[in-house]
């Protein structure tokens, strides 16, 4: 269900933006689904399924991470001293 969440709202800002956008919310649907999917399969115990689905939240977790620095970075980075 949350991996088709994230695809929903993906396909709502898509297409209010008339462009290829994706959401926040597409990330932490992404993460709330890969901690679901990595916690069944380390009760599993298979180490392909837990190696692939850590990968995957390396990925959401950095996407989410560069969202929230640009949202912490000044908009006008001060101009260098001369």
């Amino acid at each position: 269900m949350m991996f088709a969440m994230r695809f929903l709202v993906q396909w709502v800002y898509t297409e209010r933006a008339r462009q290829s956008v994706v959401p926040e919310a597409f990330w932490y649907f992404s993460l709330a689904g890969g901690l679901m999917l990595l916690t069944y399969a380390i009760y599993r115990m298979d180490p392909v399924f837990i190696l692939g689905q850590a990968m995957g939240l390396i990925v959401y977790i950095r996407n989410l991470y560069f969202i929230w620095h640009h949202k912490r970075a000044p908009e006008h980075p001060p101009a260098p001293a001369e």
